[in-house]
């Protein structure tokens, strides 16, 4: 069985989770479809920088974004490779 890329699912989103400072942000990663959730019911958001590395064995929800390989591949190698502090101030 082929394993499934969440990063290429439309249900994947990118959102702002914003720090203790109102006007600083990191992004993070979250399935509109809520299958990611930690043991405690709660909804689990991922770092963005590990996106390319999120499989699900299934997933009843999964809506493909387009060619798998040659997507993941480009990901992995764009994404920055730790957590960027963003500004809302310009």
């Amino acid at each position: 069985m082929e394993k499934i890329f969440c990063a290429n699912c439309a249900n994947c989103i990118l959102i702002r989770q914003y720090e203790s400072e109102p006007e600083r942000y990191v992004l993070r990663v979250k399935c509109t479809k809520k299958q990611w959730v930690k043991r405690s019911g709660e909804e689990k958001f991922y770092k963005y920088f590990t996106v390319a590395r999120r499989i699900m064995d299934e997933c009843e929800y999964y809506e493909e974004n387009g060619e798998l390989f040659p997507y993941i591949k480009n990901l992995r190698k764009e994404l920055p490779i730790k957590d960027e502090i963003y500004s809302t101030k310009g």
